[in-house]
């Protein structure tokens, strides 16, 4: 859409874009990818069928950057969105540029999962500057990344460390793991209490999973094949837990790999469609299978520690996370009308819509003071602006709307679409 004039005013319009995709190795491959399907309908290329589709991007990070798509340019001759921001920085409203500058304060993603992504913490700002000034090639920004995850389908994620209680469970069920820390710190976990206080209770902890992580490969190969032949024979006898079959699988997927251990550690979360979690600064986490909606901050600093061939920085992680306990928050989204259910995290950047539309159906997204994408991932319809700006929607369609632009939303058919925002709450 071109910018129209209002009032001697020019006016910017919602601007259709192009947008990057990742081929990671753990995501799902050709036309099994939901991210496949979407990259391939936005920018009208055709799905390699050996070739692993794992994340689309929607936004300005120049690691997979989006394209205004402009009417009678050619795709080399597209600029990247984070450029045409840069050249009309009032798209993206006020509040917005008095608090993060000329930058799209959030990075919308689409994750098709096909085995687990790495055991990993995004650092806070102040972490996320020092490792960019230190390691630049490594941690390519200098920002923070809070980012949620909406499931689109069944999803599987490692999600926190587990309660008080869970631990002590390990460590009575899981005995290679008491064996390998010893006597001493296994019997402290058991005799511990809440009485003991917070400090104390995650001193134990970050001790006995620095001691995991930094194990050798050998010894972490004898507790992982230890593991596994006790719970073959033991599944002769009894139904394994639904943790110890995730566990399994982890290790075919990462044979002898210390992740597959520290799982043991770590919330096990099942979200059906429409459920989403999210995960704060210095939390460990680990998308297990699943496709899902992802939100974050613009970033894409990532410290990893296990179930991945990439490069690994056990001390860093160790050292950074902050070794909460207890089952992370699910959120079901709060319905903002019919049709849109709102999911809004506890950080200031971003939050996400979810509009389904029946046939026939229109539904409102009114102006707010910061910008938004939006992503069809279904159906089509109609999005206008005024009584003269009409644009035609359908799946795979991405678009970058202005602050203060009121959007009309109508289906033609079978319409469900996402929009990412500046959470609301400080607009």
């Amino acid at each position: 859409m071109e910018k129209e004039v209002v009032n001697g005013m020019k006016k910017h319009l919602p601007q259709k874009l192009r947008c990057s995709v990742q081929h990671y190795d753990w995501g799902k491959i050709g036309e099994q990818s939901e991210v496949a399907r979407l990259f391939s309908l936005n920018s009208g290329l055709g799905i390699e069928a050996d070739k692993p589709y794992a994340e689309l991007w929607m936004g300005t990070h120049e690691s997979g950057p989006s394209f205004v798509v402009e009417s009678g340019k050619t795709d080399a001759e597209y600029v990247t969105l984070n450029s045409w921001i840069s050249e009309n920085p009032s798209v993206l409203g006020e509040k917005v540029v008095k608090e993060w500058g000329n930058n799209l304060p959030f990075l919308f993603k689409v994750l098709s999962i096909a085995k687990a992504l790495s055991i990993q913490a995004h650092p806070d700002k102040e972490l996320a500057r020092a490792l960019h000034k230190s390691h630049p090639s490594l941690y390519k920004d200098d920002n923070h990344k809070p980012e949620m995850a909406l499931a689109l389908t069944k999803f599987e994620a490692l999600c926190g460390f587990v309660s008080l209680q869970e631990f002590k469970d390990v460590l009575c069920s899981v005995p290679e793991i008491a064996e390998f820390v010893g006597n001493v710190d296994a019997d402290q976990v058991l005799r511990i209490n809440e009485q003991n206080g917070e400090e104390k209770i995650k001193a134990v902890l970050r001790s006995i999973f620095t001691q995991l992580m930094s194990a050798d490969k050998d010894a972490v190969a004898e507790m992982v094949n230890k593991m596994k032949t006790r719970l073959t024979l033991e599944k002769k006898v009894r139904q394994l837990t639904d943790k110890e079959e995730m566990v399994l699988e982890l290790d075919k997927q990462y044979p002898n790999d210390v992740g597959v251990i520290s799982a043991f550690l770590l919330n096990y979360v099942k979200l059906n469609p429409g459920e989403a979690l999210y995960l704060g600064a210095n939390e460990p986490h680990a998308y297990l299978s699943g496709e899902c909606i992802e939100c974050m901050a613009t970033s894409d600093n990532v410290v990893r520690a296990g179930l991945t061939p990439k490069l690994r920085d056990v001390p860093t992680l160790c050292s950074m996370l902050t070794y909460k306990q207890g089952f992370p928050e699910i959120l079901q989204g709060i319905p903002l009308d019919p049709y849109t259910k709102r999911y809004s995290p506890p950080f200031d950047e971003f939050e996400v819509d979810c509009c389904v539309l029946p046939q026939g159906a229109s539904t409102m997204f009114p102006a707010v003071s910061g910008p938004s994408l939006f992503l069809v991932t279904s159906g089509e319809g109609t999005m206008q602006i005024d009584i003269s700006t009409k644009e035609e929607v359908k799946e795979g369609g991405v678009f970058f709307v202005p602050a203060y632009t009121e959007v009309s939303i109508t289906c033609i058919s079978g319409l469900r679409l996402y929009r990412a925002g500046v959470n609301s709450r400080i607009l």
